[in-house]
């Protein structure tokens, strides 16, 4: 049996300011590292072998925070840009109600919610998803099929994209997956890979 655990960064300073972000590299708030602690307070029942997170500080402070918080700072850790948030183009810097406002609520809606539509020199999610798939088939699989509990502290749509394929939704699916700032998720997988139960911290 093994252990996946999915973590979205706590709260960033362009979270906070309601700010497309992206691939910027902005910091976590005090709020945003509250919640990195309080998700290690959870995770404190977990011995991780492997810590992946994305080439992003927000990820990676936050990453840090945990293992810091459960006694646990030597676990090896992984860097992929593969793990990085949707780049979200022109868009990146912009406010979300901005833009509503220039462009309308439904073109924003389309920019932000759809599975492969891009926004202006961005990415869609379909991208996202087709660059973390490799990832999770040569690094995070096997180490899951070797019965390893594996940490990821990535981003919302990073990590949407191993959701995707662990619990085999479909486009219109994924569309809808909600994750929220510094909130486990855990899965519990069997010897094939396969979720036998998954819960919310």
């Amino acid at each position: 049996m093994s252990h996946l655990i999915l973590l979205r960064h706590g709260q960033s300073i362009w979270n906070q300011q309601n700010r497309f972000t992206g691939w910027v590299d902005v910091e976590l708030t005090k709020e945003g590292e509250e919640e990195a602690k309080k998700a290690g307070e959870k995770l404190k029942n977990f011995r991780f072998d492997h810590v992946l997170t994305s080439e992003l500080k927000r990820a990676i402070k936050t990453a840090d925070i945990v293992l810091d918080v459960i006694g646990q700072k030597n676990v090896p850790m992984t860097r992929s840009n593969a793990l990085n948030e949707r780049h979200y183009g022109d868009l990146q810097g912009l406010n979300k109600d901005e833009m509503r406002a220039k462009y309308g609520h439904e073109q924003v809606h389309i920019w932000r919610r759809s599975y492969d539509i891009k926004p202006p020199n961005g990415e869609s999610l379909k991208d996202t998803c087709n660059r973390v798939l490799p990832l999770y088939k040569k690094q995070i699989l096997p180490a899951l099929l070797n019965n390893k509990t594996i940490l990821v502290a990535a981003h919302g749509n990073s990590l949407r994209g191993l959701i995707k394929e662990l619990e085999h939704l479909d486009d219109l699916e994924i569309i809808s997956v909600e994750i929220p700032t510094g909130v486990p998720i855990v899965y519990e997988l069997d010897a094939d890979g396969n979720i036998l139960n998954k819960s919310i911290l």
